[in-house]
């Protein structure tokens, strides 16, 4: 393997400097009991974890943090040859499309095949390219694992799957990649309502990505957070950059990981932003338009967006439609056991019980109350 020069101190200082808003937002992030996490490892594992992106210098390998000897074990002391690699690659492809729609019937796949995958790279023997596309794959599995924790509201350990993926993206010499899981980790923090540092965390690694894909969904996502800071200049500015990117052409495909960025997401996305912004009769119109080209695979996606034109339909149209609007995406999010989902529904319930009268709005805080 090449050996790479040490970066000099003053690029490890620029770099520890842009870090400090990834160490902030690791700070902010509740564990499990909702205490703050209190982790060492996370904390400075991340600040490495951005030296090593803007410096190019090595990186310690970190793979798994699923328990030792909790599933099966696919052990690999010989040669891993081209052949299993694509078996492998395909499997946890096809785990990761599933992973949103039947989450209950992935959940445990998905980690016994990246203790699979982290077993043949600790284990066996391989090229360069080899190590890269195992490097790859631990990444893209420890991201969908992130995102159904994410999803369950475990947030330390959606932080803790999204840092592993951060390891192995730079193992993988994955940039993309690497700067869509910063835009995750950002994700939920702007869920955890700390815009700014979601903000900085975008501004960061928005330069760092090379396809137009992977860089229309950061600007998208940073639009967002600005639109909650109600910086309505930058936000306008953000969403362009997203559009322009989007329609931007290449001749490499896009990354799996942000192939389905869309007209669709960026409309309704769009919407959402135009809503906070208090622009109220575009952002219906955005958002209608987004969830009516949404393919019938996005049902996660789906039923976020039906939520967020039912809060936006509170703030200024009325509480019936609302409420018809909330029940589509809860009966969506049921259908899929997506909880996040259902969690967003559920915090519209303060809001919708001034309104217990209103058509379609009593049965559906029944169906709420039913739940808790």
């Amino acid at each position: 393997m090449t050996t790479r020069p040490a970066p000099s101190p003053r690029t490890v200082a620029f770099s520890l400097i842009k870090a400090t808003a990834l160490d902030e937002a690791v700070r902010r992030v509740p564990g499990e009991d909702g205490s703050a996490l209190a982790s060492w490892e996370m904390h400075h594992g991340l600040t490495a974890t951005l030296e090593s992106w803007q410096t190019d210098g090595t990186l310690s390998t970190q793979w798994t943090i699923t328990e030792p000897g909790r599933f099966p074990r696919l052990t690999a002391r010989g040669e891993v040859d081209a052949e299993m690699v694509t078996w492998v690659e395909n499997s946890g492809a096809e785990l990761i499309r599933l992973a949103s729609e039947r989450r209950q019937h992935t959940h445990r796949l998905l980690d016994a095949h990246l203790t699979a995958v982290t077993d043949l790279i600790s284990e066996g023997r391989y090229t360069r390219p080899v190590e890269q596309r195992l490097h790859t794959l631990a990444a893209a599995l420890s991201q969908a694992i992130a995102w159904q924790h994410f999803d369950e509201r475990r947030h330390a350990s959606a932080g803790r799957f999204w840092h592993a993926a951060l390891h192995n993206t730079h193992a993988a010499d994955q940039r993309d990649l690497g700067a869509g899981i910063l835009s995750d980790l950002a994700y939920q923090l702007l869920w955890l309502r700390d815009a700014p540092t979601a903000a900085d965390i975008l501004e960061y690694a928005i330069p760092r990505t090379r396809h137009p894909a992977a860089r229309s969904l950061l600007h998208l996502r940073q639009a967002r957070a600005l639109a909650v800071l109600d910086e309505g200049g930058r936000c306008r500015r953000a969403l362009t950059a997203a559009e322009k990117a989007l329609d931007t052409p290449s001749y490499d495909p896009a990354p799996a990981w942000c192939s389905w960025t869309s007209p669709a997401v960026l409309a309704a996305d769009d919407g959402r932003c135009l809503a906070d912004l208090g622009q109220q009769r575009q952002a219906h119109q955005l958002m209608d338009k987004g969830i009516a080209l949404l393919p019938a695979t996005r049902s996660k996606t789906r039923s976020v967006f039906l939520t967020y034109q039912a809060e936006t339909y509170l703030r200024d149209v009325g509480p019936e439609i609302a409420a018809a609007t909330a029940t589509r995406s809860l009966d969506l999010a049921n259908r899929i056991d997506a909880p996040r989902c259902v969690t967003m529904v559920r915090d519209l319930e303060p809001e919708l019980s001034r309104y217990t009268h209103t058509a379609g709005v009593g049965e559906l805080l029944e169906r709420l109350r039913a739940l808790s």
